[in-house]
């Protein structure tokens, strides 16, 4: 055989390892958390629009939930306002919330639709505020076991699915902002980690998947673990093996599985196409954290 022949048999390979994960989800849901390089260099942006396009194409809906820190703080600094963060959360007054809104629901939101659609799929922009979608309430920070008030940052009291079940009946991807609503009308900012978990609970969803700037996660020797059980987990942050920006994620996860969410997995989004490869693969290219 010479070597295109040899490369198109790898191919078929390729895709007959994939078919048992495709007759296994086909008609169930995934929610994955958008964020980190995965949504801020091009050609991860586009690889991640097609990964969604296929997924859905073949018969798997997924539900996106993304973050935008980064370009939150950008467009503060350009309108000359400095932010301000207690233990990493973002201390958000009126006028920074309305700036939130702006960037998390308007621009990125509408990039990622855009970019979506762009590779053929049929995606629709959301904020928690769409179809009473994410009812919040005040969040309070505890700092030296008091609780402080960081403005407009808010928590998921309730979230209402009829208009994801609707849009998904219809073959719509919902691309959700992590904006939610209380009863006085006030928005807030909410993690948009916690945002994706609280979805996938509700909506009864097969996996949760949140894309990171990392590996998975790693244990004392730095070396990279594919499978980890909740109280694995929860033993590593004990040790503080896990920290920072890992933690909450891992809430999310413990949230999910307890919720009914039968997988979740942390996954590097700095690699192309991370999610068909962590789903369609016996090796993936992550950390599946599990019951």
């Amino acid at each position: 055989m010479n070597e295109l022949e040899l490369e198109t048999i790898e191919k078929a390979k390729i895709l007959v390892e994939a078919l048992p994960y495709i007759r296994k989800f086909y008609g169930k849901t995934f929610v994955i958390k958008y964020g980190g390089a995965a949504q801020k260099e091009s050609h991860l942006k586009n690889s991640f629009a097609q990964d969604i396009v296929l997924l859905n194409f073949i018969g798997i809906k997924t539900i996106v939930v993304h973050g935008g820190g980064p370009k939150i703080t950008e467009l503060m600094r350009k309108l000359g306002k400095e932010p301000h963060f207690i233990h990493g959360h973002r201390v958000t007054d009126k006028e920074t919330m309305e700036i939130v809104e702006m960037v998390l629901g308007g621009i990125i939101n509408k990039e990622i639709v855009q970019l979506i659609n762009s590779h053929g799929g049929k995606a629709i922009g959301l904020t928690g505020k769409d179809g009473n979608l994410l009812k919040a309430k005040k969040r309070f920070m505890k700092v030296n076991e008091e609780d402080t008030d960081i403005g407009f940052v808010g928590e998921i009291e309730e979230v209402t699915t009829e208009l994801l079940e609707n849009l998904q009946k219809d073959s719509f991807i919902p691309i959700i902002a992590p904006i939610g609503f209380d009863k006085q009308g006030n928005s807030y900012n909410i993690n948009a980690d916690t945002v994706a978990s609280s979805i996938a609970v509700s909506i009864r969803a097969e996996k949760l998947i949140l894309l990171t700037d990392v590996k998975g996660i790693a244990d004392e020797k730095g070396e990279h673990i594919p499978t980890l059980k909740i109280d694995e987990a929860l033993k590593l942050i004990e040790e503080n093996i896990i920290s920072g920006g890992m933690i909450p994620k891992v809430y999310a996860c413990l949230n999910a599985l307890t919720g009914g969410v039968k997988k979740t997995h942390i996954i590097d989004g700095r690699i192309p196409h991370s999610l068909l490869l962590e789903i369609f693969t016996k090796k993936g290219i992550g950390t599946e954290i599990i019951l």
